[in-house]
């Protein structure tokens, strides 16, 4: 089976040609964001970090606005990095992962994926039950 990543700067120049891209350092530890018909992202992140961020921001623009109440704010930051994650970390890329790295969810894990580890955390804290069973057949048929 080919399995394909997902491309976020591709995706944007496809789908958002009119979405520019910036980079400007943020005080506040801030990654990225959003802004008026841009995205901004943080020069100083590295290479998955840029492109988790970029995903986040992607989806936050295909979702439309954050709500100005805190409650559903958080509630709808929640639900992009997870949508984020399942983006960026396609099931069997994660299984392959999962085998190849001993069952471990660390920092080595994620730069294989391409992502940075809360994006991966993110994932696999997200697992639906079905691909949780579909993880654990396809980790025992693995087993020497």
């Amino acid at each position: 089976m080919l399995m394909t990543r997902w491309h976020p700067w591709r995706h944007l120049r496809t789908e958002h040609p009119d979405v520019d891209v910036e980079f400007h350092r943020h005080d506040s530890g801030c990654l990225g964001r959003w802004l008026n018909g841009s995205i901004e992202i943080n020069p100083r992140s590295n290479q998955r970090e840029r492109r988790c961020t970029l995903t986040h921001e992607i989806v936050h623009l295909e979702r439309g606005p954050v709500p100005n109440d805190v409650r559903l704010a958080r509630r709808e930051e929640t639900t992009v990095d997870r949508l984020t994650a399942h983006r960026l970390i396609a099931l069997d890329a994660l299984i392959d992962v999962l085998a190849w790295n001993r069952y471990r969810v660390d920092d080595e894990a994620a730069e294989e994926l391409w992502v940075d580890l809360p994006t991966l955390i993110t994932r696999v804290r997200t697992l639906t039950d079905e691909e949780r069973r579909y993880i654990d057949t396809e980790l025992s048929r693995r087993q020497p």
